[in-house]
């Protein structure tokens, strides 16, 4: 059967109005897509709770009691391409002995489901709590799952159609642009001087956008280069998205979850964004806590002396300043009358104790080994190839093979077979009226179309009686040859001119993001006339045809063939191929995690000891006023730790 395509739902197209409640809910098409793939399982569902769902990208997490136990149905919103690399490095790091979900099967041997346009997986429901946040003793056992993890992907090469994702090579340019748009914050700050947070800005923007250069340079100067050419097996991967949400306490240990983002980079990458973060709730950056974090990932994955100070230089960057401050690029005027000020403030505040404790933290870089990396030259991003020691079944990993959609009228592929296929997951009352629209839009559009297209037929052929009539000779002596190249390029400017069926880069992409079906692969409809012909048959026909006897087909196919200069009445017309618009339904959607856990299989208990002190939390704790907190923009997570 054909698949709807999953895109996010959480707006709605002209009038109508969105529901409020996205976050708690999903269309009812995807709700029929999550029964189809269950049925690929060998289980037996005897309920289905959804437990998060992120609206505007278009992802879901439900809860399913099974005949096997509690388990968890996750749709995974990126691309088939890119979430296959993330559910391969799920699955490497399992066998490696990582505390992460385990992937079941489908009946067909494969780890996950491709429906909709996007990828399933099931695992075990696992039940989780997160680490407490009041003390060290949370954040070092945060730090050392962290740590555990890491360890467990190194060496992971992704099987075969897997898109790559990769930031190890992109340090400089991130430091490059974290001081272009402090410098654009300046600017901005200029132009809108008359705004509460103006002149707060421009008294600490010339010190922000010092210390994104003076960290650039020092990267620079670094081994980060030598460290980057070992390439991307070497370091493996990076959570991206890690905090106390998805890194929790559950059997044997810390489990990591919500591995959809997984990347390449160095891995010390998301100690340094939990460090900082945390310095940042705490409003103030406290040595032994950054200390004792430290160590503590460093137990589980052991740091040498140049990843400790390329740690220490990434902590150096103005992170938590442009990540606040940079709201301001959405809605200025509001955004400095309002929010602006307390946060500079209180980033402001937390800043200044922040210098002391680097240097600090400076004084312990004896305590580590220093790393052997060879020199090379500085590795660029490259096509990912399988993996030597790793071999990918491509039986059981393949994707599903890459549809063109047809530009034909949206009729053809809300076809009788797709909507009996569909039934009884769907309202049969919503469809009906739902097809009867689509249908009688597309017929309507379809004899337009066919009406324009008989008009502009008979008008050229009038234009060619009148042609043949005036100067005949002229027709006649037309040499094909001549006039290929001209028709040819015109061909070409007709063809980029016409929209293209799918997105750039997309699998099953459309024009619009729009929840709608697919063409099921029939035939072109023959409603709508052919009129472009090649070009070599567009110039024989020209030349064979007689003036005063001239077939359908021949006026059709001299449409597209150019006029010689020696004839100014004859109009150059080319015929654009009839494309219809998609009709729109209905949009966007996210994925979420879980409050507690979503996952899977039992991993093996660390072997490793480790014992943490606790410490209690700085006097100056986390100002919790609402007037001190950025906003959260619409479908960013809060959760957890970027």
């Amino acid at each position: 059967m054909e698949q709807y395509l999953i895109v996010p739902w959480d707006t709605r197209s002209g009038s109508e109005p969105t529901p409020v409640d996205w976050d708690m809910q999903v269309p009812p098409e995807i709700d029929a897509i999550a029964e189809l793939v269950m049925k690929q399982y060998d289980m037996t569902v005897s309920s289905r709770t959804l437990i998060t769902s992120k609206p505007d990208k278009g992802g879901a997490i439900w809860r399913i009691e099974t005949n096997k136990g509690p388990r968890s149905l996750k749709l995974l919103h990126r691309t088939p391409e890119r979430s296959l690399f993330s559910v391969g490095l799920q699955e490497y790091v399992v066998q490696q002995g990582a505390r992460v979900p385990a992937l079941i099967p489908a009946k067909d041997g494969k780890l996950f489901v491709e429906m909709g346009g996007k990828l399933w997986i099931v695992t075990d429901w696992i039940a989780l709590t997160p680490a407490t946040k009041v003390d060290l003793v949370g954040a070092q056992e945060l730090c050392y799952g962290l740590g555990e993890f890491h360890r467990h992907s190194k060496g992971y090469v992704p099987p075969f159609g897997a898109k790559n994702s990769s930031r190890l090579y992109r340090w400089p340019n991130y430091y490059q642009k974290i001081a272009k748009k402090i410098g654009w914050m300046r600017e901005m700050a200029k132009a809108y001087r008359d705004t509460v947070a103006s002149a707060s800005i421009l008294a600490v923007v010339d010190q922000y956008e010092k210390q994104a250069i003076e960290s650039l340079e020092r990267l620079k100067a670094s081994a980060y280069p030598r460290m980057a050419s070992m390439g991307e097996p070497y370091w493996g991967l990076v959570h991206q998205d890690y905090g106390w949400s998805n890194g929790q306490n559950g059997p044997g240990g810390l489990w990591v979850i919500d591995l959809d983002g997984v990347s390449y980079d160095l891995p010390f990458r998301d100690l340094r964004k939990l460090i900082t973060s945390t310095m940042d709730d705490m409003g103030v950056w406290d040595t032994t806590w950054m200390r004792g974090m430290i160590e503590a990932y460093h137990q589980a994955n052991p740091l040498d002396a140049e990843s400790f100070e390329v740690l220490l230089i990434d902590m150096a960057v103005p992170n938590e300043f442009y990540k606040h401050l940079k709201e301001m690029f959405f809605d200025p005027i509001t955004f400095l009358n309002t929010e602006a000020e307390a946060i500079l403030q209180r980033v402001v505040a937390t800043d200044q104790s922040k210098a002391q404790a680097l240097a600090d933290l400076a004084k312990d870089m004896s305590k580590y080994k220093p790393g052997s990396y060879e020199p090379k030259p500085v590795a660029v991003e490259a096509t990912r190839v399988p993996s030597e020691t790793k071999a990918w079944d491509q039986k059981s990993w393949g994707l599903q093979p890459q549809q063109k959609q047809s530009s034909e009228s949206v009729a053809s592929a809300v076809s009788e077979e797709n909507t009996e296929s569909m039934a009884g997951a769907v309202s049969k009352e919503k469809k009906a009226e739902s097809f009867k629209v689509v249908k009688k839009k597309a017929k309507q559009e379809t004899k337009q179309e066919a009406k324009a297209t008989d008009k502009k037929g008979k008008k050229e052929k009038q234009e060619q009686e009148a042609l043949s009539v005036v100067k005949p000779a002229k027709r006649v002596a037309v040499d094909s040859r001549e006039w290929a190249p001209e028709d040819s390029n015109r061909k070409k400017e007709e063809k980029e001119k016409a929209p293209s069926p799918q997105k750039a880069g997309g699998r099953k992409g459309t024009a619009s993001n729009v929840i709608q079906l697919q063409p099921s692969g029939k035939a072109p409809s023959n409603k709508a006339k052919q009129t472009v012909a090649p070009a070599k048959k567009k110039a024989a026909a020209v030349a064979k045809a007689k003036p005063n006897a001239r077939k359908k087909s021949g006026a059709l196919a001299s449409k597209a063939v150019a006029k010689p200069a020696a004839l100014p009445k004859t109009k150059r017309k080319a015929v654009k191929p009839a494309v219809k618009k998609p009709v729109k339904q209905t949009p966007k959607a996210a994925l979420g995690v879980p409050a507690a856990g979503n996952k899977t299989k039992r991993a093996a208990q660390s072997k490793s000891k480790h014992s943490f002190k606790k410490v209690a939390a700085p006097s100056k704790k986390m100002n919790n006023a609402v007037s001190s907190k950025p906003n959260a923009k619409k479908g960013v997570k809060t959760k957890g730790v970027r």
